[in-house]
Order: structure tokens, then sequence, then C-alpha cells
């Protein structure tokens, strides 16, 4: 019988009967119960928050709060909106995805592939492991007493007196890099690990180097895991607060230093949607719970369409072969047809 009709499709494949739980232990049939009642409990508190922010925010959101700056007052009505928090929730998110990414695909790569010598590939890893848990308040005060020193002045405010200040949007990108590093090596890790030692030894057998192989074919074939890493390195950065305030200030607007438009503004201060919403929640100064509603509706939006977009990256991956390893196809072709440099 040849392989071909030994072969079953796999939805052809039978699959085994749902077992009872009657004739489970009493104890199995308790932990079975807590786990679907511990799930239930997590499904409804999400949906209650998403509903209740929904309802709150859609209440109190108007479209001409999207493209006004925020504004002392005593009145909602005369306190503006949030133009500026959304700008600088983009400029960090996005300065902060751009240092994380690179760096930590080359982490990723050089524990994976060399990870030598080995008492160093063990620090790195301890490091982000580190970092992965370290609150970040704590972030926080070691990038402010970093950016605070004398000789690099040029990347926040100085004070007449030749103070640092340390904070603007350049050293709250660079430690928010620091907070979603974790996330950007974890997921590039899991899918190098994942690719057979095949892929690697056909591109030896042509003549490629280590690092070559790593460029041209083992990168390329994990792009859905490093997108994963990244967009969920984006969602940190974005709903992150204490390293807003304590690396961007407490400014509501964006207050730029210097006359050069881009630079000027990268070492000024200013706020995100997070900084705004604590600013205007009850627990602030801005005395705008109804803006603060406003802008967490923003937020959780923001951070429900990146969640979606993990999803779609990774299902994508997974449907485009039965195998779900295009990358790995891709990667075999270009090995197969010499579309590799050395």
């Amino acid at each position: 019988m040849s392989t071909a009709q030994l072969s079953v499709p796999p939805s052809e494949v039978a699959r085994a009967p749902r077992e009872n739980t009657s004739g489970w232990p009493l104890i199995d049939r308790f932990a079975y119960v807590m786990c679907w009642a511990v799930g239930i409990g997590l499904c409804v508190i999400a949906v209650a928050i998403v509903l209740y922010m929904f309802v709150k925010g859609i209440s109190y959101l108007h479209v001409g709060m999207l493209f006004e700056s925020p504004a002392p007052a005593q009145l909602q009505s005369q306190t503006g909106g949030f133009l500026d928090p959304i700008v600088g929730t983009l400029i960090v998110s996005t300065l902060g995805t751009l240092i994380a990414a690179p760096l930590g695909v080359a982490i990723a790569a050089w524990l994976t592939e060399y990870g030598r010598p080995a008492w160093l590939a063990r620090a790195v890893e301890s490091s982000v492991e580190i970092i992965s848990g370290a609150p970040s308040v704590v972030l926080a005060l070691f990038g402010l007493l970093i950016f605070a020193q004398s000789f690099l002045g040029f990347l926040s405010q100085t004070a007449s007196n030749g103070a640092v200040y340390g904070r603007s949007f350049i050293a709250a990108s660079a430690v928010m890099a620091v907070l979603g590093l974790p996330l950007i090596v974890g997921a590039t890790r899991e899918g190098l690990i994942q690719l057979p030692d095949r892929l690697r030894e056909a591109s030896y057998a042509l003549g490629r180097t280590r690092a070559t192989t790593i460029r041209r074919v083992l990168l390329p074939a994990i792009r859905p895991s490093i997108a994963t890493g990244t967009v969920l390195c984006m969602g940190r950065i974005i709903g992150d607060t204490a390293i807003i305030r304590l690396l961007l200030g407490v400014s509501l607007t964006t207050q730029p230093v210097g006359g050069t438009p881009i630079l000027g503004a990268l070492r000024g201060t200013g706020s995100t949607l997070t900084s705004y919403v604590y600013e205007n929640s009850p627990a602030g100064e801005g005395n705008a719970p109804q803006k603060a509603y406003a802008a967490a509706f923003i937020l959780l939006m923001l951070i429900l369409l990146l969640n979606g977009l993990v999803t779609w990256i990774t299902n994508r991956g997974a449907k485009d072969e039965p195998s779900g390893r295009s990358g790995l196809s891709r990667a075999l072709g270009a090995l197969r047809f010499g579309g590799i440099e050395k």
C-alpha cells in the first residue's frame, strides 16, 4: 500500500469522543468546574470593562476633541480636547518601538543561534527576565537618573544653571523601549526555536555563513513572530503611565525645546493618553472626569485594535499553509533556487 493511500486529510481524522466527567474523582471534577468558572469570570470582567468604557466614552466624546489641544479652564466645555496627548502617544510608541524592535530581534538571534560565550548568554537571558518582571516605575527612576546626567543634556531641557531635567520624548521613548524589549525577544526566540535544523543545514551546505543564514533565511521565515512581538511591544508602551509621568513631565500640552521643529519637539515635554486620563480623573488635578472617560475610550479602542492585529497576524501565519509554515517554505524556495547571497 502506498504512502498516498495511507495519508488521511486532517479534516477526516477521527476524534476521540468527549470524555464524561461523571466518573472523575471529586477533586478533579471540582478543579474542572473551577477552571470553567475562572475562565468565564475573566471573560465577564473583560466584557464589562469594555462595555462600561464604551458607554461612558461615547456619551462624552465628540469629534472636536480629537483636533483640539488641552486648555486650562474651570468648565469642562472649555478645557479643549486631547490632540496633544494623541500626538504624544504616537511619538512615544513609534520611537520606542523603532528602538526596541531591531535590538530585540538582534538579541534573540544571538541568544538562539550563537549563545557564546555561555556565561554572557546566561547573563543576557537573566537580564531580559529581570526587565520583564521589573515594575515600570523602577525603570522610570533608573531612566531619570541616566538622562539627568550632564553629558546627556542635549537630549532634554536644561536649566539656566546648567542642571539637566532629563525629561523629554527621547528619554521616555528610550526607557519605554527597554520596557517592551522582552516581548520582542521572547516572540523572536520562540519563532527561531520552532524552525527545523534542516533549514540551517541546507543553507550551510550551500556555503552560506551563519550570519547570512540568520539574515536571509531564518528571520524572513519568522516574520509573523517578529510582527507579533513588535505589536505587543507597542501595546505595552501605549498602556504605561509611570514612565510617562517621570520622564515626560506633567504638562498636558506639548512643550518643545529650541527652535528646531522635529528635534525641539523630541527634546521637549508633553503627555500621552494615559497621563491625560490620570490628570483628568478624580485622582488627578485636572478636574475633568468627562474628558478622562472620553480619552480612556480612545485608549481602550487603540489597545483592542492592537490586540486584534496580533490575532490577525498569528492566524494569517497559521492559515497560509496547512502546516502553518509559509515563511519556512519561502526560505526553502530561496535556498533551492539560489536566491540567497553570501
